[in-house]
């Protein structure tokens, strides 16, 4: 087996937990002295690991949005003058609140594109590699740090973020890409414009390695994309609070996705009591960032709910600790519908399973006082007999599947919107209505 840094990668894990115990001092002695926001969180004469869970209060999203509103565009919360910064970037908004924004110092940068290189390179990827990122090169931290990593590596990095769909499938031919970058969304808007075009791109593409990220996936989609690129499907996970990947998943067992944990402290903790959990068991991650120097983050609850499994049971080698499948769904994601818990991902999986549907878009309304998903289903060009059984079918694998009866409707071919960015798949329409 192979590593980035095999030094980190494989450290034993007493000298890894005295490496974060250390990073964890030098961070909150950092933030104390040169942070208002971070002063008035974080105590003095922190003993522990323990000690420092325990008395640490959790971050939430609302605390940095405040901690910005008190002097825009990064309020208190930065540990360093921003004029040190040499990038800017922000989260993407797609759960409806305003965006974090952030920068990043020239050390900051470097080490999340080494974030990148470690989870890239146990991809498979290798110098010799071209990769293409397929993406808008906008604020969105997003695969900046996959297009720096791939450079840092020696790879050629092939940038389409100007270009239309079918310009992309046509430079994944010509150039024959072999390291492709984006979200299972728009993987799903390239074999569709690929097709459309008349071109097999398992056959005609040689795209071997795919990082897709940023929005949770399921099975059946991941399936689909490895399928139709003759690929295989990596995930790979950061967020632009921490300011880099915190977890990437391994060739050695399918879905484990080590936590690069030299770089952060990962909690889990139980959505409801906000007490740990046990390997094994589903839990809110919880993360604190030990490398980032001028915005830090201690303690930020995430929303991302997953199983941390211990890395003595992947066979890599590695010694740090994985999230079993990754990021299996986000808390704030899940709506209930007439008692059932509904998410995203579970509406995906039963649409994905009908070769007819191109793409979909799902809501949740009130109809005659009753809650009720709403599904637009874009099928090409089929009517009559055949779009009432469709609907029929879609009907009643959502009853099997998730335990309610939705209202299908059919739409015409290129009527939904594509995502380049992140998919918001479920809108809860039910916040619009006017209250009596």
């Amino acid at each position: 087996m192979e590593y980035w840094n095999s030094t980190a990668e494989t450290m034993p894990r007493q000298e890894l937990e005295q490496w974060k115990w250390r990073r964890l001092q030098a961070a909150m002695d950092h933030a104390r002295r040169l942070s208002p926001f971070w002063r008035e969180r974080l105590p003095e004469n922190i003993t522990s690991m323990a000690d420092y869970a325990a008395r640490v209060p959790l971050l939430r999203k609302a605390d940095l949005l405040a901690a910005e509103a008190a002097s825009p565009p990064y309020g208190t919360w930065p540990s360093l003058d921003p004029a040190l910064g040499v990038r800017h970037h922000q989260t993407s908004g797609t759960s409806g609140n305003p965006p974090i924004r952030t920068f990043d110092t020239e050390r900051d940068w470097a080490w999340c594109v080494d974030t990148f290189c470690t989870a890239l390179h146990s991809m498979g990827v290798r110098p010799h590699h071209k990769g293409l990122v397929a993406f808008g090169y906008g604020l969105f931290a997003g695969f900046w740090g996959m297009h720096y990593g791939l450079e840092r590596m020696g790879a050629t990095v092939i940038p389409a973020g100007g270009l239309d769909s079918r310009s992309r499938v046509r430079l994944l031919v010509d150039y024959q890409i072999e390291v492709l970058g984006l979200t299972p969304s728009y993987a799903m808007r390239l074999i569709e414009t690929a097709r459309e075009m008349g071109i097999d791109l398992a056959r005609e593409a040689n795209v071997q390695i795919i990082l897709a990220g940023a929005e949770p996936r399921s099975a059946f989609t991941t399936r689909t994309i490895e399928e139709a690129f003759g690929a295989r499907v990596f995930n790979a996970a950061g967020t632009t609070e921490f300011g880099g990947v915190f977890m990437f998943e391994c060739t050695a067992r399918r879905e484990a996705c080590h936590i690069i944990e030299p770089s952060c402290i990962e909690e889990v903790l139980d959505p409801v009591t906000e007490q740990p959990v046990g390997y094994g068991e589903e839990g809110v991650r919880v993360t604190t960032g030990l490398n980032r120097e001028g915005m830090q983050l201690f303690r930020h609850w995430t929303e991302d709910v997953v199983v941390k499994r211990p890395h003595t049971e992947c066979g890599c080698g590695r010694t740090w600790d994985f999230y079993d499948g990754g990021i299996l769904r986000r808390v704030d994601d899940m709506r209930k519908i007439r008692g059932v818990s509904i998410t995203p991902v579970m509406i995906e999986d039963v649409l994905r399973g009908f070769d007819e549907v191109n793409e979909f878009h799902s809501s949740i309304r009130t109809v005659r006082g009753l809650d009720t998903i709403h599904v637009k289903v874009e099928a090409g060009d089929i009517s009559g007999e055949a779009a009432e059984s469709l609907c029929g079918r879609i009907t009643e694998e959502f009853k099997r599947e998730i335990g309610i009866r939705p209202q299908v409707e059919l739409t015409p071919a290129g009527s939904l919107p594509r995502s380049k960015w992140k998919a918001a798949r479920l809108h809860d329409e039910r916040e619009l209505a006017p209250q009596a």
